[in-house]
């Protein structure tokens, strides 16, 4: 630390040339050691209320989260919220004076000034990131710095917001001492207070706090005290701070008046021993004195008393009101005078014992009080803090991370701090909405990607009872594409500026006993000042892991092999590995860009069943999209580049698995069922149900049970199961089920049983009733399946030739025009309603999801469109009726796919990528059969779809299908839709991601029928040997899926495009710049033959009764 900063701050800021932002020497300057959060309370009473009140948080928080231009108050309401019940705590969010210079030259002159005239200033919300509020814009990169990468020199143009807000010093602080504590200030400020410089500070996620007591005016004087505040948006601490997200500047966390007595308490630290047998607790806390303006620093012993106690809150609910807390007591810890023989000072230890503590975990979140009191030598309570504390044990075995003894499974997501209006800036009931979204999709654990977050966001984790990775302010991955710089870690010039931010992370969130690891950061390479950040952790607190993902994942600093999106096949090998002792966790896998999270079963498959691998954080939680208002006046979700920021990266920031106001995505049904506790499967004539929790049995839940048939229900009922202890199974035999009698008695061509486990009380986080567990198993078929047909009655219809056409039609029943020149159907109507108005054409294109851009040159998307299989027009090779009677005509037509040349005409007949057989067989039912024969190049990439495509009228927007569902599902993202008859209006079966492509699919489905709402319309299904097929009917036709950037820019057709087909390339997911569907979701470019059945459907007919017609007994 430069020791002239304090006599040169004011000039280094104006007028030297050089620039404290600009010196990674200069980190702080009057900056308080890094503490945990105070609370300042008047008494042990006023703290165990305040808890009793912080702690009542439930779901029904969550349903006043706020997306759009109500969060603005929601924040102000929030961090009044949080000082609630703390009489020595004061707020000073709300608006405070604002203005924006160019740079840091341009900062109006002694703004900090009492005397300066803000009149003509605009106003600013604080807590805010300034360009949520039309300041300056928002930058979005992934890797590459906003700014020329030349460190520790930034943009000579470095907007700098200049903040003047006023307050007073209430009454009763009178003799006290003051501190001022920014909770979080992006990149980079420094403080005035009446004029006077107070401190700098760097490090956007963490608080910095000064003392102010010499610098304020009295409460008995009439003058306002100023609060002055100068933020620069780049500073040398933004090269540590290169993470995936929205870069945004400001003020982003609140701002607090904290008061205190003359000597105080300044730190603690909560530990906890468990005895062998988890019967007892030996408790122990460090806690650390502010006497820094006695005139002798050795008096805290022979003139105060230290000591705390711990309270029980599991009591405090049982009755109304307060009761009296204070008989929850249930542990009295007393000051060790010696409890250490090495030399120096290590703070006052208070120590205890608790009998039979209840222990925390995810599964079962007990939590204490711990309130640690200051007394003077007449017993008078000088000073206390507190805070919530968990019992548990973080150990380690061979490949195994224990908590209490026992190993876990993670199953977890990143969480980016992110507000589609605030940015980075929080509100209580949408941190809420996370938590209780992420329990009741059976999530329990979190990684703070890739900084420290809100301290309320860990009470709220201890609370809810979710496993969480808190990881330091430490990114630099830009420097991994520059040749002629050194990583950061690399630099001993960097050592002091890394090692603070982590130690300002471990000091800040120690007592939080959500915590089971630390972490050195994100992408940051890997050198010696991790090393000296992991040995510093690990000297401090050896209760807990240590988590590093950089250099490879498997450096010293690690206690967890911990790769990013590292395939099934090697995760497996490492854990399989006796060299490598450490358990696999992956940091991130499962990349949820957009329409993903393909293949995410085969990693629960590998987890489920090898020694060693613990699960792992899918990236990412939420679509970082920005609420931007168009032209229209309308707002919609944005994303890099959407601002004019430049460098920017897209929609790269869109990988959530909920949208920007946590609408979950389709793929979170997916990550719910892989995730889920309880498993069920079907073997051997029996039916196993296992318990994977650790620590809970099944006595809360309620099983029940549903048979169905080809669909439908044929029978349901709870289902009595004996309690089944954690890591336990229970089995039921076949034959003794409650559901065998209906499967023997029913004439269905397939079975299934679903087993469903629901709450049967409520919780913190979702009402009783909820279900945890869902799992659809196929029961055995009593009768070998054979190929459908059609039953056919000697029915006649009228055909008749005209000009290029054939139209078949029986009487007023049905008519169908086909065109023999083209092959196309021109017209199908039923009883005079339109239903088709074109069609059927093959089709092998569909528009490219993210996943399918990734990769540059090798992407699938790439490959494609070198192929031009995004540009295949067919033509017609030849139209024949091979046969024409009063009961049947067959057409068969011979569909080349060619590529359109660069001018947009056709090349030539020798240039088809695919030849498409496909024969028309029209019924007098008025069944059309369409067979299907496919021969693609051989010299093609893997195929997008094999199918056909027809376009229906726009009434046709009732859609029942029988198949997996109800939401959206992709072969190989399937597992947690189950096969059902269901029913949907077409418009709700869009699923809006940010970025169109490819969506609203619906796998392995029978059949399905398009009709109005008066029941006329048409009936599609599987046919012959054809195995399910894979359907999407959309208002938006591929082309303009394809076309339009942001969901909103979309435009409806004419009509309806149906997509019906055999074979349908999977999403991938493992990543999103490779091309990685699995090899079983790719679909080879060799010949397919198919068949479907369509014909037309009335009122008085359904889709089952069709599809049981072509049933062969």
């Amino acid at each position: 630390m430069a020791s002239s900063l304090p006599g040169q701050l004011v000039s280094l800021l104006e007028n030297g040339q050089h620039h404290v932002w600009e010196d990674q020497s200069i980190i702080k300057w009057r900056k308080r050691d890094a503490h945990v959060p105070l609370r300042c309370h008047e008494s042990v009473e006023g703290s165990l209320k305040y808890w009793y009140e912080r702690n009542k948080v439930s779901f029904v928080v969550s349903n006043s989260a706020v997306w759009n231009d109500d969060a603005v108050v929601g924040a102000l309401d929030s961090a009044a919220l949080w000082v609630k019940g703390l009489p020595f705590v004061k707020s000073l969010s709300g608006y405070w004076k604002f203005f924006l210079a160019s740079s840091p030259k341009n900062v109006p002159l002694n703004f900090y000034d009492s005397a300066f005239h803000d009149i003509q200033w605009e106003t600013l919300p604080v807590p805010s990131n300034w360009q949520m509020h039309g300041f300056d814009q928002p930058i979005y990169t992934n890797v590459v710095y906003p700014f020329p990468l030349d460190p520790p020199f930034v943009h000579v143009e470095n907007p700098t917001g200049c903040y003047r807000t006023y307050f007073d010093i209430p009454k009763e602080w009178n003799g006290r001492r003051i501190f001022l504590h920014f909770e979080a200030v992006d990149s980079a400020f420094c403080a005035w207070v009446n004029g006077v410089p107070i401190g700098y500070s760097q490090d956007s996620r963490l608080p910095a706090e000064f003392e102010i007591t010499d610098y304020c005016y009295p409460f008995s004087t009439d003058k306002k005290n100023v609060l002055a505040v100068q933020v620069f948006r780049w500073s040398d601490g933004s090269y540590l701070e290169d993470q995936d997200h929205w870069w945004l500047s400001g003020i982003h966390r609140d701002v607090l008046l904290l008061s205190k007595p003359q000597v105080f308490i300044a730190d603690y630290f909560f530990k906890s021993t468990l005895a062998e047998d988890f019967s007892y607790a030996d408790i122990q806390v460090e806690v650390k004195i502010d006497n820094s303006i006695e005139t002798s620093k050795d008096s805290i012993l022979p003139n105060y008393t230290i000591e705390a106690s711990l309270f029980d809150t599991a009591s405090w609910y049982s009755t109304d009101g307060y009761a009296d807390l204070a008989s929850s007591n249930v542990a009295s810890l007393k000051l060790n005078p010696s409890p250490s023989t090495s030399l120096g000072f290590h703070g006052y230890w208070l120590e205890g014992r608790l009998e039979m503590p209840r222990l925390w975990s995810a599964e079962q979140p007990n939590l204490y009080t711990l309130a640690v009191i200051l007394k003077d030598a007449s017993g008078n309570l000088v000073d206390c803090e507190s805070c919530l504390v968990g019992i548990r044990q973080v150990s380690k075995a061979p490949k195994q991370l224990l908590v209490n003894g026992r190993p876990i499974i993670i199953r977890g997501v990143n969480r980016h701090e992110h507000h589609p209006r605030l940015g980075k800036t929080n509100i209580e009931s949408c941190m809420v909405k996370d938590l209780i979204l992420m329990k009741q999709y059976n999530f329990n654990a979190v990684r703070n990607s890739h900084y420290p977050q809100h301290p309320r966001w860990y009470e709220l984790c201890d609370l809810f009872g979710m496993y969480m990775i808190d990881e330091a302010n430490i990114e630099t991955h830009g420097f991994d594409y520059s040749g002629h710089v050194k990583h950061p870690t690399l630099e001993p010039s960097w050592a002091t500026a890394m090692i603070d931010r982590v130690i300002g992370m471990v000091e800040r969130d120690k007592n939080h006993a959500c915590i089971f690891s630390w972490s050195l950061g994100n992408e940051a390479g890997y050198g010696p000042n991790h090393s000296a950040s992991a040995g510093w952790i690990r000297g401090k607190d050896p209760s807990r892991l240590l988590h590093y993902e950089g250099g490879g994942s498997r450096t010293p600093s690690t206690d967890i092999v911990c790769p990013m999106y590292m395939r099934v096949w090697d995760i497996v090998k490492i854990a399989k590995d006796p060299n490598e002792t450490r358990p696999l966790i992956l940091c991130e896998y499962s990349h949820a860009m957009g329409n993903s999270s393909g293949n995410i079963h085969k990693y629960w498959e590998a987890i489920d069943s090898t020694f060693g691998l613990q699960g792992g954080f899918i990236w990412e939680w939420v679509d970082q999209g920005l609420l931007k208002e168009g032209a229209d006046g309308s707002k919609h979700w944005a994303y890099g580049g959407d601002f004019g920021d430049v460098p920017n990266d897209l929609n790269f920031c869109l990988n959530g698995l909920v949208w920007p106001d946590r609408t979950p995505h389709p793929a979170m049904h997916e990550v719910k069922y892989v995730y889920q506790p309880i498993k069920v499967s079907f073997r051997e004539e029996a039916v196993k149900i296992t318990n994977t929790h650790f620590y809970e049995t099944t006595q809360g839940l309620e099983f029940s049970w549903s048979a169905h048939g080809d669909g439908y229900k044929l029978g349901s009922g709870i289902l009595p199961l004996p309690l089944i202890e954690p890591q336990k199974s229970f089995s039921i035999e076949w034959k003794s089920a409650p559901w065998y009698p209906l499967w023997t008695s029913s004439f269905a061509e397939e079975y299934f049983l679903t087993i469903t486990a629901k709450l049967l009380h409520s919780t913190k986080w979702v009402k009783a009733g909820h279900v945890i567990s869902s799992t659809q198993v196929q029961l055995p078929s009593k009768r070998e399946i054979v190929p459908h047909v059609i039953k056919t009655k000697e029915a006649t219809f009228i055909s008749e030739i005209l000009g290029d056409t054939i139209k078949v039609s029986r009487q007023n029943l049905w008519e169908i025009i086909l065109n023999v020149k083209t092959g196309a159907v021109e017209s199908w109507k039923v009883e005079g309603v339109s239903l088709m108005t074109k069609g059927i054409f093959p089709c092998f294109w569909r528009a490219p999801t993210d996943n399918d851009k990734g990769g540059g040159d090798s992407s699938y998307f790439s490959l494609w469109k070198t192929a031009h299989i995004d540009s295949l027009n067919y033509i017609t090779k030849s139209c024949s009726i091979q046969t024409k009677t009063d009961h049947l005509v067959r057409v068969a037509a011979v569909f080349l796919g060619v590529p359109k040349s660069e001018e947009g005409s056709l090349s030539k007949e020798e240039s088809a990528l695919i030849e498409i057989d496909v024969i028309y067989t029209i019924y007098g039912s008025g069944d059309v059969v369409v067979e299907c024969n496919t021969r693609p190049s051989s010299n093609l990439p893997p195929l997008p779809r094999v199918g056909v495509e027809f376009h229906l009228d726009k009434s046709m927007d009732q859609i029942k299908w029988y198949g997996r569902g109800p939401f959206e599902c992709y072969p190989d993202r399937k597992a947690a839709a189950h096969v059902a008859v269901y029913e949907q209006n077409l418009g709700d079966m869009h699923v809006p991601y940010i970025v169109p492509g490819e969506c609203s699919g619906r796998a392995d489905v029978r059949w399905v029928t398009f009709q109005n709402k008066d029941g006329f319309g048409i009936y599609a299904s599987i046919y012959g040997s054809s195995p399910p097929m894979q359907i999407n009917a959309s208002y938006y036709t591929t082309a303009e899926l394809d076309r339009a950037t942001h969901n909103h820019d979309l435009v409806k057709g004419d009509d309806i495009e149906v997509h019906l087909d055999h074979k349908h390339m999977g999403l991938a997911g493992d990543d999103s710049w490779s091309p990685c569907v699995h090899d079983e979701y790719l679909i080879p470019a060799v010949p397919y033959s198919f068949s479907i059945r369509l014909c037309p459907i009335t009122p008085a007919t359904s889709g089952l009764d069709v599809y049981k017609s072509q049933l062969q007994y």
